[in-house]
């Protein structure tokens, strides 16, 4: 006999994205993903600190809240775990208990954010090089960046104090959610997103107390580090037909996930590609990382799961750099007096590359800088009257991404590691062919894609398979 949809348990997994939010449902028994529902969040806001990049908390909740709302409400209310990813290193504020107003909304009940202060984003640059080397040194082997929640609290402690005193809780955005979710006091934080925000012994699972309180550092406002796939609480109160006392899982990075959804071996590599850009593979079990973070090596280790590490070259330059060139061609079209669409733009792009199989042009795309060479800029070479068409510069701006991850991580190095092949995701790489083609030029191992690659679904395997 046919079991009826009802029958049937799932897991709700969610990604809280720099641009977009992405929800999905799966079940529990075949592991497979039911529905999935994808919404930009629109949360860029203006700051008139220099290089500031924040969002909206209550766009981004707003956008999640729709995300949920269109998943079918059957199945939600069979959801019997939920797993949350989001982008790391970022930060916002709260306070206790007066962080969200529970209410009905269209049709259901959900959470609307309330005294909070603005998500300052893993893209934020007010940190300066200056200011960064002025802070105390970490006893981590992660350096600290710009953008990190850690140093853009140091900021506020330094430049705006008051600021700080408004509010008892910082996390991440996803943090947050988790914290609102189950009506938490004290946000619980995963070794993950800890050691994204610096400060952080990855071997202790600890904060830097004692450094951090010399430095007169709100010690107070950091979340209680647990580790990676732990339990955070249940839901207290039905959401979207979520029943009310369903388990949640602490908010996880979104590497990890999207790592954790494609690495089915661990000689696999995983290229990542959507606002930024990462290549990683996993090292053997036991590796203990150095003690000390070497701030010029474009290499990191970031903690995995089940107490493993991630060797990775994280590139702030991926699917944003493209997205630049994309607003700076709609900006002249719009100075010369003709209005086109992005997507238009972006579609026209991406055929004449196509048609241009190479390009001699040469175009180093670090418009953002790179952590471990914050001064680093973009420079375009070896321009010639043949080679500026956009077929041409298209093609060497999809080159040069490529070339920047294959700077920081050598081929010869995967090679060495044992490595077989490469699985491809994130949202620039799926929609871009060109990216594609030289990313397979770039790396001398077979680059494998894969379906629903992603870190909400990573969210959701792993609190299905551990927790």
């Amino acid at each position: 006999m046919a079991l009826s949809s009802t029958s049937y348990k799932y897991v709700l997994g969610m990604d809280l994205g720099t641009t977009s939010i992405k929800v999905v449902l799966l079940e529990t028994q075949s592991k497979r993903i039911t529905d999935s529902y994808t919404m930009p969040t629109k949360a860029d806001s203006s700051n008139t600190v220099k290089h500031a990049n924040e969002q909206d908390p209550e766009r981004i909740i707003d956008t999640l809240n729709q995300c949920i709302a269109a998943l079918p409400r059957d199945k939600l209310q069979n959801v019997t775990k939920i797993g949350v990813s989001g982008q790391m290193h970022g930060v916002m504020f709260w306070k206790a208990r007066t962080g969200c107003t529970w209410g009905r909304g269209d049709a259901a009940h959900m959470f609307f954010p309330k005294d909070t202060s603005q998500l300052i984003t893993w893209q934020d640059g007010r940190c300066s090089s200056d200011f960064l080397s002025s802070l105390p040194q970490p006893d981590s082997h992660l350096s600290v960046a710009t953008g990190f929640g850690c140093a853009t609290i140091f900021w506020y402690l330094r430049h705006r104090p008051k600021f700080l005193a408004e509010f008892t809780i910082a996390g991440t955005i996803h943090d947050y959610v988790v914290t609102m979710l189950c009506g938490l006091d004290k946000c619980v934080m995963s070794t993950q997103n800890a050691a994204s925000w610096g400060y952080f012994n990855t071997s202790t699972h600890q904060w830097n107390l004692d450094i951090l309180k010399d430095s007169g550092f709100p010690v107070h406002l950091l979340p209680d580090p647990v580790k990676s796939g732990c339990h955070a609480g249940l839901t207290c109160s039905e959401w979207h037909g979520v029943p009310a006392q369903t388990p949640v899982g602490a908010a996880l990075g979104d590497f990890q996930c999207s790592v954790y959804s494609c690495m089915t071996d661990r000689t696999n590599a995983v290229l990542n590609i959507s606002t930024s850009a990462q290549l990683t593979f996993a090292l053997p079990d036991g590796f203990k990382p150095p003690a000390t973070p070497d701030p010029c090596s474009p290499m990191s280790y970031f903690p995995y799961f089940d107490d493993c590490y991630l060797a990775v070259a994280a590139s702030l330059n991926g699917g944003n750099v493209m997205a630049a060139f994309v607003e700076m061609l709609t900006a002249w079209m719009k100075e010369l007096g003709l209005d086109v669409g992005d997507t238009s733009i972006y579609s026209q792009l991406i055929k004449a590359a196509l048609d241009q199989e190479s390009s001699d042009l040469q175009v180093s795309p670090t418009i953002l800088g790179e952590r471990h060479n914050t001064t680093c800029l973009g420079l375009v070479s070896n321009i010639s009257a043949s080679n500026v068409s956009l077929g041409h510069v298209t093609r060497a701006l999809c080159r040069g991404i490529m070339d920047n991850l294959a700077t920081m991580l050598p081929p010869q190095t995967l090679l060495e590691s044992g490595v077989k092949q490469i699985m491809g995701s994130g949202s620039a790489l799926s929609r871009n062919e060109v990216l594609r083609q030289e990313a397979e030029r770039a790396f001398p191992l077979p680059v494998l894609y894969g379906k629903d690659v992603d870190s909400a679904v990573g969210a959701a395997m792993f609190v299905n398979d551990r927790m």
